[in-house]
């Protein structure tokens, strides 16, 4: 089992109790040092406390569990307002959001290309942008997350 599901499976009950649930586990290396990230989400938005409470939790569950040899560094957050899109679910609950899709490499001059999510399937995905679809395959895309103008 990889670490982020067996983090995942510790984290999901902790979270409840909290009155939230699990977005999204990573366990990854930047700059030379790894970190274990688990975001929450919440009806209404998750807040420092929420972040607090289930990282005050976890942490022993963790020691105890012992999922990771090397030292890392351990954070709880938000999901975020512009969260990323990962598993067939998150793409079904937002059909119809803004969306903003990252290619690997441009598509007509862009990298980036906001829209209206209309469709996913396998990876591959359709928006609707200034009143044309755009479809996108799963090679194409590096990520999707949830676009929100401010």
């Amino acid at each position: 089992m990889k670490v982020t599901e067996l983090v995942w499976q510790l984290a999901a009950p902790i979270a409840a109790q909290n009155g939230c649930s699990i977005w999204d586990v990573e366990f990854v290396r930047e700059g030379g040092e790894w970190f274990l990230r688990v975001y929450l989400d919440k009806e209404g938005g998750v807040d420092i406390t929420d972040c607090e409470a289930v990282s005050r939790a976890l942490d022993p569950v963790l020691d105890e569990a012992d999922p990771i040899e090397q030292s890392y560094t351990f954070e709880v957050c938000s999901a975020g307002l512009e969260r990323v899109l990962k598993r067939p679910s998150d793409f079904a609950r937002y059909l119809g959001q803004s969306v903003c899709v990252r290619t690997f490499a441009p598509v007509d001059g862009a990298k980036e290309h906001v829209g209206k999510l209309l469709s996913w399937q396998d990876g591959n995905l359709s928006i609707e942008q200034a009143g044309a679809v755009r479809s996108f395959t799963k090679s194409q895309v590096a990520q999707v997350r949830l676009h929100v103008d401010f």
